[in-house]
């Protein structure tokens, strides 16, 4: 008899097709190519990651060819764009979004509500740095909250527990891997960088 189940919780099984209890992602074969394919597609990470450095390459040509190129004025934009993006995500299904959350993050696992602050904290993040502000305060909060995220995934990561990636919601399923712990990692990195340079 044919089996199904989540790419992300193995654990969940059925005799129908159908959509995981858990995190909502369609059930797939067990044993099939497909559960691998699931698994491994970064595509709407890369997609939307390449967009956003796309777009700041550009700004950041122009703004060269008018007066002086800045790394700080980079990384704003780029920070700016992907939080404001990354928060859009996870507001469109933001009850979806904090109870994946509270799978992985330090503090959503001890505050559930922290999974429905934690979008408009990252909003108003990408607001800030949008409007130019470049505060020692700023780059502080941002490095401390990226670092806490990245802990929570570098410590799923080593437990190897598959599950997934909140970070662009539910909509678009992503498994939380090293690509994850990347984009934390390299978040607190540009606001240690505009820290200390």
């Amino acid at each position: 008899m044919m089996k199904y189940t989540c790419p992300m919780h193995r654990e969940i099984e059925q005799s129908l097709p159908g959509l995981c209890s858990k995190c909502k992602m369609s059930l797939v074969v067990k044993g099939s190519d497909s559960l691998a394919t699931v698994e491994n597609d970064y595509t709407p990470l890369v997609v939307i990651i390449g967009v956003i450095a796309v777009t700041i390459a550009v700004l950041g040509y122009n703004s060269s060819v008018s007066s002086m190129f800045s790394w700080h004025q980079v990384m704003m934009q780029f920070m700016a764009a992907s939080f404001i993006v990354f928060a859009g995500f996870k507001l469109m299904d933001l009850k979806g979004f904090a109870k994946g959350y509270t799978t992985y993050d330090l503090i959503a696992k001890r505050v559930y509500a922290y999974g429905y602050i934690y979008p408009f904290i990252e909003l108003g993040l990408g607001l800030l740095y949008l409007s130019g502000l470049n505060t020692f305060e700023l780059n502080l909060f941002t490095f401390v909250l990226m670092t806490i995220n990245g802990t929570g995934v570098l410590i799923k990561l080593a437990k190897k527990e598959a599950f997934q990636c909140a970070c662009l919601g539910t909509f678009l399923k992503v498994p939380l891997t090293k690509f994850s712990l990347a984009e934390d990692f390299g978040m607190a990195l540009m606001a240690l960088l505009m820290l200390v340079l």
